[in-house]
């Protein structure tokens, strides 16, 4: 946490380095649209147009990995659940043949895990 305190610090340092050094005043059309302002929040504009244009058009895929891995998630826990019920069945039968009674409560979750 404190690394990325200290590269934000740098990274302001830098942009207000930037800033102070491009002061001259210019001007920008674009088609009909005539920007005039310092060459340094041009630029800046620029890059923050581009960073929002980069996050928009990954937004897409972030979303569905996002429910990609929740899917997994869900999978994950079915398989443990099965898991946990076969080392049951297994550490049981080693002990003695399972009545339905016994089987019906491993299914169900009822005894607790004697590994």
């Amino acid at each position: 946490m404190i690394v990325l305190f200290i590269l934000g610090i740098i990274l302001g340092s830098v942009a207000v380095i930037f800033s102070l050094q491009n002061t001259v005043i210019i001007t920008v059309t674009f088609f009909s649209w005539t920007l005039t302002g310092s060459l340094a929040i041009v630029l800046l504009m620029a890059l923050a147009s581009g960073i929002i244009a980069t996050l928009l058009l990954l937004l897409p895929e972030f979303i569905t990995n996002y429910f990609k891995y929740k899917a997994l998630q869900k999978e994950n826990t079915k398989i443990e659940e099965e898991l946990r019920k076969q080392k049951q069945l297994t550490v049981f039968a080693h002990q003695t043949a399972p009545t339905k009674h016994d089987l019906d409560e491993i299914e169900h979750g009822a005894i607790e895990e004697t590994i």
